[in-house]
């Protein structure tokens, strides 16, 4: 009863999934490069939104 064999569903959602690696894990943990973004992308839209009032 223990030797069954194991099978795999083929278009379930689990099998389109890559895991991360290591260094895109610290990325997203990164507190220091998640300020960073959010400075840059807040610069990038007050960038657009001043050339769309001047």
């Amino acid at each position: 009863m223990g030797k069954g064999k194991t099978t795999t569903v083929p278009y379930s959602n689990i099998s389109y999934g890559t895991e991360p690696t290591k260094f895109v894990k610290f990325l997203r943990m990164c507190l220091s490069k998640q300020i960073f973004t959010f400075f840059w992308l807040n610069f990038k839209v007050m960038r657009i939104v001043v050339k769309g009032h001047s």
